[in-house]
């Protein structure tokens, strides 16, 4: 598989840890070409990721994907470096412990989870359109599905927080909302793009503030999966039996309906005007 796969490049965000971490290793180890954009170092004790980093198999743009100026800037070096996209996993993102809000000043959810995917998909196009798959597969969640109310209108400002069932759903059901709506649209220009479920993974990482409800960390920690499952759902959301399918969501790689489908036009509508009006303007000046 290695042999067959060696001309094929990844663009991973969230690379460094967690679940994209795991998918970074079998891709790498599969003998894709990767492309990490992250925020944080990747381990430097890993054997694998280290020499990869040295025969430059895999590349590191760093940037933190809810500030506009830093992810400008690494997008363009992407853009200015690298030749192609064959696959673009938009995989960052996490639950935060406390409401927080973006250098724009939109809520840290909804930043990362819902508008950067869209900004990257709209920057890294040319390059996707010069790889062989054109696939975008953005890393969404079942956790929407205690979802009894969706505003489009209170994503960038919400009234109230609630830990992992709050912001953190919410902005992942948008992002597999405008997912589906671009679907047709993107479609026209041969790229296939589809939302996915990792399932419950063991992703909690010591010294930083879950974001979690406390009732549900000892849960995780004794129940929930390694990331390797959640990496694995992922590429199976890319290459399985769905790599036909565009603008559904995934869940172990079944199509499931989205709730609020109605809605879909209206956050694809904000999530463009958010890119056009703040962010290529500038880019384009």
């Amino acid at each position: 598989m290695k042999k067959n796969l060696i001309d094929q490049t990844a663009l991973i965000t969230g690379a460094s840890s967690g679940i994209g971490l795991q998918l970074t290793r079998r891709m790498l180890s599969e003998g894709w070409q990767i492309i990490a954009l992250v925020r944080s170092e990747f381990p430097a004790d890993d054997t694998l990721i280290q020499e990869n980093l040295g025969k430059k198999q895999l590349r590191i743009y760093k940037a933190d994907l809810t500030d506009f100026g830093s992810l400008r800037s690494a997008l363009n070096q992407i853009k200015a470096k690298e030749t192609k996209i064959d696959l673009l996993f938009n995989n960052a993102g996490g639950s935060f412990a406390e409401l927080g809000f973006s250098r724009q000043k939109r809520e840290m959810h909804f930043e990362l989870q819902t508008v950067a995917p869209y900004i990257i998909l709209m920057e890294l196009k040319d390059l996707l359109l010069k790889g062989n798959l054109k696939t975008v597969v953005n890393t969404s969640t079942t956790a929407f599905r205690f979802t009894k109310k969706f505003d489009p209108d209170t994503l960038e400002h919400p009234v109230s927080f609630k830990k992992l069932i709050g912001p953190y759903a919410a902005t992942k059901l948008a992002l597999s909302l405008w997912t589906h709506e671009i679907a047709p649209l993107i479609g026209a220009d041969g790229i296939k793009i589809r939302s996915a479920d990792p399932g419950g993974n063991n992703t909690i990482r010591s010294g930083k503030k879950s974001g979690l409800p406390f009732y549900l960390i000892p849960i995780m920690k004794l129940f929930f999966s390694h990331p390797s499952q959640g990496a694995s759902r992922l590429y199976e959301a890319a290459m399985g039996a769905s790599r036909d399918m565009s603008g559904v969501f995934l869940v172990k790689n079944q199509v499931r309906e989205l709730p609020f489908a109605e809605e879909s036009r209206k956050v694809l509508e904000k999530v463009r005007a958010i890119y056009e009006q703040e962010f290529a303007v500038i880019a384009n000046t």
